[in-house]
């Protein structure tokens, strides 16, 4: 991988990923209640850089991501996005949007070579933010993120995020993800 040097700690990355054991801790309108619920998952990860702001040079993944719940063909969840690396400053990011109307620009330290980091964001924040169409805002407003990022081997890592929402029914919530991947390409 040392092709891919500039993209610090996200160069391990790089490439197609399956996880079959994933685990979403949410709140169910159906039964009014949080619940679990497993899925399996597919990421891709394609390199792209450097992009040039003036003085800063970031390198990035355009990544997409699709989950199923078990026996479903259409996927419950789909995000698109970036993720990116500032080396001259040590700043990992994740910038993503899910189709329910809900965007998402997360970050936090990180050195090169490491692996493991955590990206975060608030809603209000004008720096590593948090934005939501107006029936969210409304119903189920977003007012954390985090996601830990833990490098478990060559062709493998796992996360763990939290999304903190006020639900109009459920009160606050911590939604939660996780999941172990491998990589298929």
């Amino acid at each position: 991988m040392a092709e891919y040097d500039a993209w610090g700690p996200l160069a391990a990355l790089i490439g197609e990923w399956e996880g079959e054991g994933g685990l979403d801790v949410s709140f169910h309108n159906e039964e009014g209640s949080v619940g679990e619920t497993s899925y399996r998952e597919k990421i891709t990860m394609k390199p792209f850089g450097p992009v040039d702001n003036g003085t800063q040079h970031l390198y990035g993944l355009d990544y997409r991501m699709a989950a199923w719940r078990a026996g479903e063909e259409d996927p419950f969840h789909t995000e698109i996005g970036y993720w990116l690396w500032d080396g001259a400053t040590g700043q990992v990011m994740r910038c993503f949007m899910v189709p329910r109307g809900s965007t998402v620009l997360a970050g936090g330290d990180a050195a090169a070579g490491d692996t493991a980091f955590t990206m975060t964001a608030k809603v209000g924040s004008e720096v590593y933010g948090i934005l939501s169409n107006p029936y969210l805002a409304e119903k189920a407003r977003t007012k954390e993120y985090s996601c830990t990022v833990t490098v478990t081997g060559p062709d493998a890592w796992s996360y763990e995020e939290c999304t903190t929402y006020d639900h109009a029914i459920g009160g606050t919530i911590a939604h939660t993800d996780r999941n172990s991947l491998r990589r298929v390409g």
